[in-house]
């Protein structure tokens, strides 16, 4: 590993302020301070990866976790490298309500925009 692929490992996913303060939103409705935000890529969906965002309490071996302004957001080590450099973002407008996430990994993604290649 170059010095140069360790500075790019470790930039990881990026959490805008708006899907930070949504997610934060979200963690008081729990009640509970012990979960963080998990994003992992999964097999399947149409074009052969899929994203999952959940919240989790575990601690797996390997995790990347970053914190944006006490919001915990964590990766397994198997998905980190299909999500560095991520864009994760909270939209709330007429047409769409949710999560969205740009990948500069993603070489595909399908129609309706839930999995990627």
């Amino acid at each position: 590993m170059t010095v140069q692929d360790e500075t790019t490992a470790s930039e990881g996913i990026i959490l805008s302020d708006a899907a930070a303060s949504k997610v934060k939103s979200l963690l008081e409705q729990e009640g509970r301070d012990d979960l963080a935000l998990r994003v992992a890529v999964q097999p399947g969906g149409c074009s052969g990866l899929r994203y999952q965002l959940f919240f989790d309490e575990r601690s797996l071996d390997g995790d990347v976790v970053k914190d944006f302004g006490g919001v915990k957001v964590v990766t397994d080590r198997m998905s980190a490298p299909y999500l560095n450099g991520a864009s994760i973002d909270f939209v709330d407008t007429i047409e769409k309500q949710g999560f969205t996430i740009d990948n500069p990994n993603a070489t595909g993604s399908c129609a309706c925009g839930d999995s990627f290649s």
